[in-house]
């Protein structure tokens, strides 16, 4: 499959292309697909991964190819494999993954990624998300597992059943807050506890903000500003775009 216009783009800004193919598919939780694949040299060729990381898959929207990105899951470099995890709502993206069986192959573009974990370590970290970012929320919890952590984690509409995050009962304290008016009900709730959570003094602490793009940008705004989180204490990337 070709990758059109945005194909060239990303090759212009240096993208790496791979093809990864299916090794297994299961649904971890209600709303997620979990796809496991050997990853076609990228692993090897990027010298590992790092937290959050993520690459652009590309599927097939009425003959048009159509590129999202998505957080690998459980990277193992030396085995050359990691997982996606998919958030089920309707598009090509959810089609692809609901019917991926091994042996499936997809192609990948790995361009604009790029994260560090804070320096000095946080004496308390600070997530928002939703389940777009829910990977990548896994993933650096998974890198600073003994860092208190709070968060703030919007629901689908009608969700029902319990996110697959990966928590630490006695270091992790999670608020659910069910998705309304457009990201305001999050933004609301975030506005009311975080800065109890944060205290006086907010400079130990380090923020990550990942939701939909105009919520993501509110938040990292009132964060700043408001709360006085130095800048470099704070990293906010809108996943999505609310149509």
């Amino acid at each position: 499959m070709g990758h059109g216009w945005e194909g060239v783009v990303l090759k212009l800004m240096r993208g790496r292309d791979f093809t990864f193919t299916v090794t297994a598919a299961e649904e971890p939780a209600d709303g997620f697909r979990r796809v496991a694949v050997t990853d076609g040299g990228l692993l090897a060729a990027t010298g590992g991964a790092h937290p959050t990381m993520w690459v652009r898959l590309w599927f097939d929207r009425s003959g048009k190819p159509h590129q999202r990105a998505y957080t690998l899951v459980d990277p193992d470099p030396q085995a050359g494999t990691f997982t996606l995890e998919f958030a089920l709502h309707a598009g090509p993206a959810t089609d692809w993954a609901l019917a991926a069986r091994p042996g499936d192959t997809i192609d990948a573009t790995l361009q604009g990624t790029g994260f560090s974990l804070p320096d000095p370590a946080p004496s308390r970290l600070v997530v928002i998300g939703d389940p777009a970012s829910l990977p990548a929320i896994n993933s650096l919890l998974d890198a600073l597992p003994g860092t208190p952590a709070t968060l703030w984690y919007e629901d689908a509409p009608g969700t029902a059943g319990t996110p697959p995050l990966r928590l630490d009962p006695d270091r992790h304290t999670l608020h659910r807050v069910a998705r309304h008016g457009r990201g305001a009900a999050l933004i609301d709730a975030v506005r009311s506890g975080l800065p109890g959570v944060l205290g006086e003094d907010a400079s130990g602490a380090y923020v990550w903000i990942a939701c939909d793009t105009a919520t993501t940008r509110a938040l990292s705004a009132y964060v700043r500003r408001d709360l006085a989180v130095p800048k470099e204490r704070v990293h906010a990337l809108g996943y999505w775009r609310a149509g």
